[in-house]
């Protein structure tokens, strides 16, 4: 997937994000650092064209609220998490740019009540390429995708033409990699 068509993904998706919700009064949308963080600031600027209203965004870390943190993490990089608006009765639209296990999304749920407790949670990604190990399902999706479990999807947004996602297939069990863009 190319730059031309992310965007216009995300065009359809803050579109229907705004229809669901019923505006943007009540909206804030909440970036899942790494990966949901430029699509989170995408959705709201759109929505903003859409709307005319500004939608208040946040990022949040949810690497201290992961079920494998004590294993998985022996020297974990933690960053930043700001939510500086009120999340009391606002509907926040969770976003990442992968959904993969369901466990990431788990984990923002735990870090998002610790900011208060919203109307309601969406949950908004760019990728879903199934393989879930918890019941989560996204709202609202860009492209839903079936990738082998060993296979990886990559996805670069830093704001120019060169946004794209990308799929690094395994061959052979080996760990020498094939990329795919599509």
């Amino acid at each position: 997937m190319d730059a031309d068509a992310i965007a216009r993904v995300l065009r359809r998706v803050a579109s229907e994000i705004v229809e669901r919700t019923r505006g943007a009064k009540h909206l804030g949308i909440v970036g899942i650092r790494r990966g949901g963080v430029p699509i989170s600031l995408r959705l709201a600027d759109e929505i903003r064209r859409v709307e005319g209203r500004d939608v208040p965004v946040g990022t949040i870390d949810i690497t201290l609220y992961r079920d494998d943190a004590a294993t998985a993490l022996p020297d974990p990089k933690i960053g930043p998490s700001a939510i500086s608006f009120e999340i009391k009765s606002r509907d926040i639209v969770l976003v990442d740019d992968v959904l993969h296990t369901g466990r990431t999304v788990r984990a923002a749920i735990d870090c998002l009540l610790d900011y208060g407790r919203p109307r309601r949670v969406w949950l908004a990604v760019l990728f879903d390429r199934g393989g879930r190990e918890l019941p989560v399902a996204p709202d609202f999706v860009g492209r839903t995708l079936e990738i082998p479990k060993k296979d990886l999807l990559d996805v670069i947004m830093d704001g120019c033409s060169e946004d794209r996602a990308i799929i690094r297939r395994e061959r052979l069990g080996k760990t020498n990699w094939e990329v795919n863009d599509e």
